[in-house]
């Protein structure tokens, strides 16, 4: 199971199994949203964290192709993604920096 790493400036972090990422929407232009099951449990269904990225402009396809591809890579001992850690400054190609929304 592939699990996706997430560290913000303020060096709030989260992980999720890759199986919790429910989609991938553009938010606004150069904003990719990315929402996963809610990690506190919500019981309507409707709750849900999400992890704004920030990108450039129209690379949408290629971020969210750069992401599907890390979650589909089979080599062994590569079971955690990082998409962004904003301190070490590194993660998927295309991503400058993250902000992060648990369900409250």
């Amino acid at each position: 199971m592939k699990y996706l790493m997430f560290i913000d400036a303020a060096d709030t972090a989260s992980v999720y199994p890759s199986a919790s990422l429910l989609a991938m929407t553009i938010a606004a232009d150069g904003q990719l949203l990315l929402k996963f099951k809610s990690s506190i449990g919500g019981g309507t269904g409707a709750e849900h964290d999400s992890v704004a990225l920030t990108i450039v402009a129209d690379t949408e396809k290629v971020v969210m192709s750069n992401i599907i591809a890390a979650i589909a890579d089979d080599v062994k001992g590569r079971e955690l993604v990082v998409v962004r850690d904003d301190i070490a400054l590194e993660g998927i190609a295309g991503v400058s920096s993250i902000v992060i929304t648990l369900d409250s």
